[in-house]
């Protein structure tokens, strides 16, 4: 027997806070019965129904992918663009976890393990991610250390873990630069950027937690191992 609001967000319908949201608005039922009730517990054999919906258990799946610009990461658009969903194939209902702009690429997990999924994004479990800017001009290295210190965005203060310039091109007027975060706020590293003074050309994600992208080519996927998923359970817990 397990907490009905783990249930539903392991079966990928949604997240568990969404899930508790749902339950005490009184759009869950079990077995025919409503439930508002956040501490019934009910097993994969009951009928749960969510907002209409009949919840089906699946087997959980835990994907890589390498995600290439110009592509959304949404499990479908109403623009009509790619998503990240036509790049990999699965029976199972997956979810982003987390998200990479339009305009970035790099490491993207999908899965529809619910509790992971909100283990890895919630800011309290500090779970790094490393991306690889490209600024358009030639930065200075005193003002990039204000990125360590903190920045203000959305009124928050908000600051990268590490901060290191790969290479300082003053003649093309170019650089790159590794940072590192743990949080996840929207176009955050952008933001960040632009607080001190510099336009990000391009973004790419190298890591998240100790996962790369050895192996894959941009667009290319692959599943994660047991191990792999155990670790990032120590890691959020």
């Amino acid at each position: 027997m397990e907490r009905l609001q783990k249930i539903i967000a392991n079966s990928g319908y949604c997240s568990r806070r969404k899930a508790e949201e749902l339950i005490e608005k009184g759009k869950v039922s079990v077995n025919g019965e409503i439930i508002t009730d956040l501490g019934t517990k009910a097993n994969n054999s009951d009928t749960i129904i969510v907002d209409g919906n009949k919840i089906e258990t699946q087997n959980k799946e835990y994907i890589l992918l390498y995600k290439p610009r110009g592509i959304v990461t949404t499990t479908k658009d109403d623009k009509g663009r790619k998503t990240v969903m036509d790049l990999i194939e699965t029976k199972n209902r997956l979810y982003p976890v987390g998200r990479l702009d339009y305009d970035t690429s790099g490491l993207l997990l999908l899965t529809n393990d619910g509790e992971l999924t909100n283990l890895l994004i919630h800011p309290k479990n500090e779970i790094q991610k490393l991306y690889i800017a490209k600024i358009d001009e030639a930065v200075n290295p005193q003002t990039i250390k204000k990125l360590l210190s903190g920045v203000i965005i959305d009124g928050q203060k908000t600051k990268a873990d590490r901060v290191k310039i790969k290479k300082l091109d003053r003649r093309k007027n170019k650089t790159i630069i590794e940072i590192v975060i743990h949080e996840g706020k929207y176009h955050q590293v952008k933001r960040m950027f632009e607080q001190i003074g510099y336009h990000v050309e391009s973004l790419k994600r190298e890591k998240f937690a100790f996962l790369d992208l050895k192996g894959l080519n941009s667009g290319e996927y692959r599943h994660l191992t047991t191990k792999e998923v155990k670790i990032l359970y120590s890691l959020a817990k």
